[in-house]
């Protein structure tokens, strides 16, 4: 018995959707993550992303506009999207992000679209899904890739101007991540259209949570499509297909809504029974049937590596800028609350992973802006940038406390808070993400021989055992690389490579060499030792995958750092770089200490930790002085902090420009509140139960003048503001205290 013979009984065989999910997208900087080897010499030639002229113009024109229309507290407390605001996304072309300008569209960049989305998302997260569901994964997406030169033509210059709204359905009750199991079925038959007899489909469907179902004009449909007459001359079961359909064509049901946790984003079902099309409404014609889900995996990376991603770092930065704004503002036993060490933690711990985040974002963008689909990194992005979102979300959530709670135009926290589990659960829950789809599809994309060899043992080819036989004596080359240069590296840490022009830069890149070594080899021995095992195992495998995912999010830090900072931000950016990179490297070695400790094969285990030198962990932790240098940092007015916000526009009297105000007036008065606590410690003036008596008071002991004194009782005005929570009467009917506290702009 051969080799390959042994190796196809243990192996499990490749269904036909996995195996297209396999062949879709591009191998990027994970390749080289997963290799033991990452890439930085690729990592600093990829061009910096910037906004176009015309972008900004976006930015600061229709953008700017739509965020000082819209009311979020209003439309959470409504039914709908106002019509002046779906009009006036429609009007702009909003939805024509990705659409190319012969078409009519935009045609932005991946990081344009990206910080389009957020900006939106930062002032209401209803309003950044309707304009981000066209311009990822759909119709819109479909034809410009698979659609017929017809097709093209007619819809895309009508989704362009925004006379078509575009939904697509994939997911089913009885089929929501296991796309192989659509129950959707189109069957090939002849039937009437336009007083004709043609060739079509009959399709029956009954699809749920599709965003824009409610309000679409024309409807994107996977299916799967069967031939039992053989009207196609071929197989009886073709596969999934996608379809473009009208609301108007006879038989389409659109309009029931869904209810996702209160946020009124349009969201809801749509169904058909025996609903007859022609050949005419499958995207790319006839010769496309069956090429559904490759057409559709292929085209995630919008959805995966933008939108959602956008959305987890528009949370990050909200919660941001008003917890660092808030915790400097408000006091408690005569201190900022921003001066104890429990809220510097939180507040640390914000600001640095809020740093990830936006480095997260550009990086995965820029890959994007290549022209690259990497469906690994997207699936990355997707999964940590959403759940770093809700972690920061939360601690901001621990530091604004009861004002957190209390929901009202003020509360810049919760349309995000409830809106965040959403981001997380769009396109598979994120227990998909992390378990199959990261280490899954990476250890198959990323692995140099693993797939030709997988292809290899199933094969019926003739010469398919020489072919097997070759690209297993590769593999076993590449695989003692692998452990000779972990050991190297575990043995003499010191020899691990670093081109960074940057001190403090070179220590990190090392520590991303020596921990990538050590996944080559534990992914090469969970290969040899579980097989095809390792597909069940999904803890496990999981935790390559976040090791692979923290090695992307420290080697984005890292580029931000060096290619996004400029000399004179150096100072107020380096405890942001320092608190994001350790935290990064720090949950990889987590990740890789807990995949050994619980690898089923003791002395396999025994084996990769004295292979690799690994029996503690090494890496640099985030310590207190880091915190606290970091949480200082945070709390100042600076321009680097300012690029961290910069998703957040403040309009005047919203909740953000609230507590913008108080904070920006504090910053002003920092001389002149130490010299006013200086005169009370000298016992000069008393006092008063309220701060404005006390201010009162120094005046009149002539510790500040009468200039002096209106400038601190105006910010004191704007910090009371700031601290207060909206009230409302009996019926809920919002009772405003402008008139009692007139803040001067």
């Amino acid at each position: 018995m051969s080799i390959r013979t042994t190796f196809k009984k243990v192996l499990p065989s490749i269904s036909t959707t996995e195996q297209e999910a396999l062949d879709a997208g591009d191998v990027w900087l994970e390749g080289s993550i997963y290799q033991g080897i990452p890439d930085f010499a690729a990592l600093r030639d990829i061009p910096n992303a910037t906004l176009s002229a015309e972008e900004q113009a976006f930015l600061d024109g229709p953008v700017q506009t739509l965020i000082e229309m819209v009311d979020d507290f209003d439309i959470q407390n409504g039914k709908h999207l106002p019509e002046d605001v779906l009009t006036f996304l429609k009007e702009n072309k909003f939805f024509s992000l990705i659409i190319p300008k012969s078409y009519g569209g935009l045609e932005f960049s991946p990081y344009a679209n990206s910080t389009i989305v957020a900006t939106i998302a930062a002032k209401s997260s209803a309003v950044a899904v309707t304009v981000m569901v066209p311009n990822s994964l759909g119709p819109g997406e479909l034809l410009m890739h698979y659609g017929l030169d017809s097709q093209r033509d007619f819809w895309l210059p009508r989704l362009a101007n925004g006379q078509e709204i575009p939904c697509f359905a994939l997911t089913s009750p009885e089929a929501g991540s296991d796309a192989g199991g659509i129950p959707d079925i189109g069957t090939v038959t002849m039937g009437e259209y336009e007083g004709q007899e043609v060739l079509g489909l009959s399709v029956t469907w009954d699809k749920r949570y599709i965003t824009l179902a409610p309000i679409a004009t024309v409807l994107g449909l996977a299916f799967k499509v069967e031939d039992p007459q053989g009207l196609l001359g071929g197989k009886e079961q073709l596969g999934i297909t996608c379809a473009l359909i009208p609301k108007a064509h006879p038989g389409v049901q659109l309009g029931n809504r869904h209810d996702p946790m209160g946020c009124r984003f349009y969201n809801g079902t749509t169904r058909g029974e025996n609903v007859f099309i022609p050949m005419d409404f499958i995207i790319g014609g006839q010769d496309n049937i069956g090429r559904g889900w490759q057409m559709l995996v292929s085209c995630l990376g919008a959805g995966r590596g933008i939108s959602l991603p956008a959305l987890g770092v528009s949370v990050s930065q909200c919660s941001f800028k008003s917890s660092a704004e808030y915790a400097a503002v408000r006091e408690q036993f005569g201190l900022s609350i921003g001066k104890f060490e429990g809220i510097q933690e939180k507040l640390a711990d914000i600001a640095g992973k809020t740093y990830l985040q936006e480095a997260m974002r550009v990086l995965t963008t820029e890959g994007l802006g290549l022209g690259l689909k990497p469906s690994v990194v997207t699936a990355i992005a997707k999964y940590h940038m959403t759940e770093l979102g809700r972690d920061i979300l939360d601690s901001a959530m621990d530091i604004q406390a009861g004002k957190a709670i209390q929901r009202g135009p003020q509360n810049t926290l919760a349309s995000g808070y409830v809106a965040q589990p959403i981001a997380i659960t769009v396109e598979g829950a994120n227990i998909l993400t992390r378990n199959l789809m990261i280490f899954g599809q990476g250890v198959m994309r990323c692995h140099p021989h693993l797939q030709s060899m997988v292809e290899s043992i199933h094969s019926d080819a003739s010469d398919a055992d020489k072919t097997f036989n070759r690209i297993f004596r590769q593999t076993i080359g590449y695989s003692v690389g692998n452990s000779l240069r972990a050991f190297k590296l575990g043995l003499l840490p010191f020899t691990a490579p670093a081109q960074s022009t940057l001190p403090e830069v070179v220590g990190y890149e090392k520590s991303v060499h020596k921990l990538a070594s050590k996944l080559a080899v534990y992914a090469d021995f969970s290969l040899l030792v579980l097989g095809g095992k390792l597909k069940q195992a999904e803890m496990l495998s999981a935790r390559l995958g976040d090791v692979m995912s923290y090695l992307y999010a420290a080697m984005a830090s890292i580029r931000f750092y060096e290619q996004k900072v400029t000399t004179d931000e150096r100072n107020e950016a380096k405890p942001y770089f320092e608190y994001a990179t350790r935290w990064a490297l720090c949950k990889a070695e987590e990740a890789l200490l807990s995949f050994l400790e619980n690898f089923p094969s003791k002395p396999t285990r025994q084996f990769m930790r004295l292979i690799t030198m690994t029996y503690s962990g090494k890496m640099v932790k985030v310590n207190d002085d880091l915190v606290r240098e970091l949480a200082e940092q945070a709390q100042l007015d600076t321009a680097f902090k300012k690029q961290l916000t910069h998703l957040v526009k403040p309009v005047a009297g919203d909740g953000n420009y609230i507590n913008e105000q108080a904070y920006l007036a504090k910053m002003t008065c920092l001389p002149l509140l130490a010299k006013v606590k200086k005169a009370l410690k000298q016992r000069v003036f008393k006092a008063g139960v309220r701060f404005s008596i006390t201010l009162d008071n120094a005046l009149d002991a002539k510790v500040i003048s009468a200039d002096e004194h209106k400038l601190l009782q105006d910010y004191n005005l704007k910090r009371e503001r700031a601290i207060r929570v909206d009230e409302f009467d009996f019926d809920l009917n919002l009772i405003s205290d402008k008139a009692d506290l007139k803040i001067a702009n």
